[in-house]
């Protein structure tokens, strides 16, 4: 949903899931950590913030754009949520791409 999905529905991912899945949320859960090591929750935040990095790549949108795109309910909550992940702020993320191709346009 997160990578494929023009725009990602405005669901929950647990009822989703569960929906699917035709089990109950805490069952899955419980399942994916002890598989995993992590939260299904954090797998989705983590697949959100690689989503997000793509669209800030690609230049197309801007941060507002990419929010609602990825469902989140401000701009500041994704930003938070980015740095939380990556270390460094969209903007900077951005930056760090332009600053590349400079270099690339100067050899």
């Amino acid at each position: 949903m997160v990578h494929y999905e023009e725009e990602i529905p405005k669901v929950n991912f647990s009822i989703f899931l569960s929906e699917k899945l035709h089990y109950d949320y805490t069952y899955l859960a419980n399942l994916f950590s002890e598989v995993t090591g992590i939260t299904i929750e954090h797998f989705i935040i983590s697949h959100k913030i690689e989503r997000a990095k793509e669209l800030l790549l690609y230049g197309e949108l801007n941060l507002t754009q990419i929010s609602y795109k990825l469902n989140y309910s401000s701009v500041g909550h994704l930003s938070n949520q980015f740095k939380k992940v990556t270390g460094l702020t969209p903007t900077y993320f951005k930056h760090l791409k332009d600053k590349r191709l400079k270099a690339l346009d100067n050899l």
